[in-house]
């Protein structure tokens, strides 16, 4: 069998995109081995049809955790074989490109979001030249990149004279029906009022989370669950006990999809209030958009490009009109109250799921990887 060797920097617990990727693969006849890193905080990781290798490092964070993982990444590479290389964003890509090289081997790239206009990035113009420089290097003698949605993949092509596939992050139709359903007695949460839900592996600075929390105080008869991780999670705790918001704000934590999606199945609104601050945020398309859509919920969205051409095309939900708390509950309360507009808006998220499917997306990926066999 023909070996890949696929990479990324995060803990693999969560990473949707990345499990659906391997799990193609394998389909196409690959021996397909994950590597990631493993954190003190991980979750423990759900077996797997192919293999998993989770890197312990020394460093979490910062210059030294990074330059630890690229070395610990090229020495693996280096001493084990694989016909094709996957790394997934630019973090991965430099000891992957040098392997490449090395052994004549095929690289594919898969490019998550614009890596060099993440938040994080734009107050740090040292570390972002470093980042960039990296970029501008490889990413023009790249032949198979992928990336997320049709602006991202405009902007990368434009700049690098590369041509750049898009493949979206859906989940695939039929993994609805393999998920447990459990009541929401079980899962811990009110069963007498609305379910508001807001999911992220990033709940970071500029997604409209703080915004979301606030307009809880003027929303009706509701509760919003908050699921995942992310650098604001601390200033969102201590915002809900400011404003005594205990009642209805419940943070979930961060679990792994297949218990994710058994929280969002119980949702009556879907929420991704991305901020238009940065040109990654601006064009992203983010996963929850699609598992709040196979999940058969509607969504309430911030007017972000690739987000409204779907709620418009589909009709299965709505946007707001600027991030502030008081019209972001009068929205939320319009959609809760409206039980027909919510039903029409449910009905079309089924019409939805049947194109929006990882089964449709991964021909993409198939017709690329199959040159490789």
């Amino acid at each position: 069998m023909k070996k890949a060797i696929v990479s990324v920097i995060n803990d693999l617990s969560t990473d949707q995109r990345v499990h659906k990727v391997c799990t193609t693969l394998e389909k196409l006849g690959f021996d397909v081995t994950l590597i990631g890193r493993q954190q003190r905080a991980s979750l423990p990781l759900a077996e797997r049809s192919y293999k998993t290798k989770r890197m312990f490092l020394l460093f979490e964070k910062g210059p030294f955790f990074y330059a630890e993982y690229q070395f610990r990444l090229f020495l693996y590479l280096l001493f084990h074989k694989a016909d094709v290389l996957v790394a997934n964003d630019l973090d991965t890509l430099w000891s992957n490109y040098k392997i490449s090289k090395l052994k004549s081997t095929y690289l594919v790239y898969d490019s998550h979001e614009l890596f060099c206009e993440v938040p994080e990035l734009q107050n740090n113009p040292k570390k972002k030249n470093i980042w960039k420089n990296i970029e501008r290097k490889i990413f023009p003698k790249l032949k198979y990149v992928f990336t997320v949605n049709d602006s991202i993949g405009k902007i990368y092509s434009e700049e690098y004279k590369v041509d750049v596939k898009v493949v979206r992050n859906i989940p695939l139709l039929s993994n609805q029906t393999k998920i447990e359903n459990v009541s929401k007695e079980q899962l811990g949460i009110p069963s007498d009022k609305k379910i508001i839900v807001l999911q992220g592996a990033g709940i970071n600075i500029d997604r409209g989370v703080e915004e979301a929390v606030q307009a809880m105080q003027y929303v009706e008869n509701a509760i919003l669950l908050i699921i995942g991780s992310g650098d604001v999670m601390e200033v969102l705790k201590k915002m809900v006990n400011d404003l005594k918001l205990d009642s209805k704000v419940k943070f979930i934590g961060k679990v792994p999809f297949q218990k994710l999606i058994q929280y969002t199945r119980h949702a009556d609104l879907g929420l991704t209030l991305d901020k238009d601050t940065n040109i990654n945020y601006k064009y992203s398309l983010p996963n929850k958009l699609f598992d709040y859509i196979h999940a058969g919920v509607p969504v309430l969205s911030s007017s972000l490009v690739e987000i409204k051409k779907i709620i418009d095309e589909y009709e299965i939900g709505d946007c707001i009109a600027s991030h502030e708390p008081k019209h972001i509950a009068d929205k939320i309360n319009g959609i809760l109250r409206d039980e027909n507009k919510a039903a029409l808006w449910k009905k079309n998220t089924k019409i939805a799921s049947e194109k929006l499917n990882w089964e449709n997306e991964e021909k993409v990926l198939v017709e690329v990887y199959s040159k490789f066999l």
